[in-house]
C-alpha cells in the first residue's frame, strides 16, 4: 500500500474529528509543532517508534513534543495510531494535517528566503506585495536566510517560485552563454 496514503487517510480522519471537538485550530498548532520536534530532533521518532519503551511513555514523549494536552484531541489520535502500530508515519501524519486544515481554511504558506538578513520594512513591502496577489488568502510566513543565493531573495508561495536571487541571474546568464556556442 503507498506510504502517502495511510498517513493522508489517517490525517483526514484527525481533521474530522478535531472539527467535531471544536478543536481544529488546536491540534492544528500541535501538528506544528510535532513536525517542528521531528526536524530539530532526529531521535524523536527513534523514541517513538521503539518498541521496547511502553506506549505510555511513548505518548508521553509525543505529548510534550507536541505542547498538546492529555486527554484532548491529539492525545486520542496518538493512542488509535500506537494501537494500529502506525507510530512509523506520524510525522507524515502531521505533515498531512497540516495541508487539510490549510485547504479547509484557505492558508497559504509563504516562504521567503534571503540571502541576508533583511531590514523588516522590506520583509513588510515583500508581505504586502504578496498579498496584494493573493488577494483574501490568509498567508503563514516562514522567513529564512541562505547565502548562497548571493544577493537577493526567492518567495515560495505554496508551490509557486518567485526567484530574484542574484545566483539565479547568474545561472540564466550561464545557460545563455552556453547556449551560444
Amino acid at each position: 500500500m503507498n506510504d502517502g496514503l495511510i498517513p493522508n487517510r489517517y490525517a483526514k480522519a484527525l481533521y474530522k474529528f478535531a472539527v467535531e471537538q471544536n478543536d481544529a485550530d488546536g491540534v492544528y498548532a500541535e501538528t506544528a509543532a510535532l513536525v517542528k520536534s521531528y526536524m530539530s530532533e532526529p531521535e524523536l521518532a527513534k523514541a517513538v517508534e521503539n518498541p521496547f519503551l511502553p506506549v505510555a511513555d511513548r505518548t508521553k514523549v509525543l505529548l510534550a513534543a507536541s505542547g498538546a494536552v492529555a486527554g484532548k484531541s491529539l492525545d486520542k489520535f496518538f493512542k488509535l495510531v500506537f494501537n494500529h502500530g502506525r507510530e512509523s508515519m506520524l510525522l507524515q501524519m502531521a505533515l498531512s494535517y497540516g495541508k487539510f486544515y490549510r485547504s479547509a481554511n484557505g492558508i497559504s504558506q509563504v516562504e521567503i528566503i534571503t540571502a541576508t538578513k533583511f531590514p523588516e520594512s522590506d520583509l513588510e513591502k515583500i508581505r504586502k506585495y504578496v498579498q496584494s496577489c493573493l488577494g483574501g488568502r490568509k498567508l503563514e510566513y516562514d522567513e529564512t536566510v541562505d547565502n548562497s543565493l548571493i544577493g537577493g531573495f526567492t518567495v515560495k508561495v505554496d508551490s509557486l517560485l518567485l526567484d530574484a536571487s542574484i545566483s539565479n541571474e547568474l545561472r540564466n546568464l550561464r545557460l545563455k552563454l552556453l547556449s551560444r556556442k
